[in-house]
């Protein structure tokens, strides 16, 4: 049953709606404001994202990066050791201010920026979309190993990164928009790891 289930939700997942012109409109206006600051923001999507992959974060209460304290760090990475092999960047790292620092992990958060915005550009253009993100999951399941189950929890943190920053932007109506735009990502994504063979669909929830 939990396998049928898994499979299902998978099968959700990959069914990406199509995204309206107002919503595209949406997406892209949040977007900029977010872009312009896309190196801290995606520090903070990779340092939740490395503690939700795991489930060591539970309900979010604000963003981790520029904004805060560096508190949450050291509750998930002290108490949480383990959830930092999911960045070689920074596993070796013990200090949590040295890992928000850490170049290697800010030029990681630049090029997932980058991935996206070309994205949100191209959203008229479906073709170029396919392109950015066939080429997104092929490195990922050729090169890195990653499953692509963890995309939908990176597009999921994401959005939750950006309702955050953004609250006053982040409407229900952009909410919608955005649900959207990470289930289009995860369904790419997806596809291109069916394209080169991956045959380890997981069942885990995440």
């Amino acid at each position: 049953m939990e396998k049928v289930q898994g499979e299902m939700e998978i099968e959700r997942w990959e069914r990406s709606e199509e995204i309206s012109d107002a919503e595209k409109k949406v997406i892209q206006e949040i977007w900029s404001r977010v872009y312009a600051n896309c190196e801290d923001v995606g520090v903070s999507i990779l340092i939740r994202f490395s503690c939700a992959a795991k489930g060591l974060w539970a309900e979010p209460t604000h963003v981790v990066g520029k904004n805060n304290s560096n508190e949450d760090l050291e509750v998930f990475f002290v108490n949480f050791p383990s959830a930092k092999q999911y960045f070689s960047q920074f596993k070796h790292m013990e200090d949590p201010l040295e890992m928000e620092r850490s170049l290697q992990l800010r030029k990681h958060a630049r090029r997932v920026m980058g991935a996206i915005n070309t994205v949100v550009e191209n959203l008229n253009d479906s073709e170029k979309v396919s392109s950015v993100l066939a080429l997104v999951g092929k490195a990922h399941a050729l090169k890195h190993k990653v499953e692509p189950i963890y995309f939908k929890k990176l597009t999921g943190v994401m959005l939750e990164v950006i309702a955050e920053e953004y609250p006053n932007d982040f409407t229900p109506e952009a909410h919608g928009a955005w649900t959207k735009m990470k289930t289009l990502i995860y369904t790419h994504v997806t596809a291109a790891y069916k394209e080169v063979g991956w045959a380890q669909y997981p069942t885990a929830t995440l």
